[in-house]
């Protein structure tokens, strides 16, 4: 059974540990110059934890602002996928926050078009 649970610092670790797993992809987050902003990225966001017998299996991160909520990195650990764990730390932005609209930045779109989710557009980077 899964339990989601909403990020507090005692899950700062595991869920680092999760994204280190990931790879090079995923190094902007975890490489020693970056590591701790996104430690304090983590805190200051909307972040949930997904939970399986009290280990962290997977987490999203979100940032609202007063119209939308904006849906930022969703990631599950390979031994967990398959099993709609994205699906439900999505679902809990739909439930704390009702009624606002939550938008996803996407860099898997095939995963969120197999859920069911509509395309809205698309994003641009300013440059440096």
């Amino acid at each position: 059974m899964f339990e989601i649970k909403r990020y507090d610092k005692r899950f700062e670790s595991a869920v680092m540990d999760i994204i280190r797993a990931e790879g090079e992809d995923w190094s902007c987050y975890w490489a020693d110059e970056n590591a701790g902003t996104y430690r304090k990225a983590l805190e200051s966001s909307i972040t949930y934890v997904a939970l399986q017998d009290g280990e962290v299996c997977g987490y999203s991160r979100s940032l609202p602002d007063t119209l939308y909520v904006y849906v930022v990195d969703l990631l599950v650990a390979p031994l967990y996928r398959g099993n709609q764990l994205g699906k439900k730390l999505l679902e809990c932005l739909a439930e704390d926050y009702p009624g606002i609209p939550v938008y996803i930045l996407s860099g898997n779109d095939e995963y969120y078009l197999k859920q069911g989710y509509s395309r809205q557009g698309t994003i641009f980077l300013l440059p440096k």
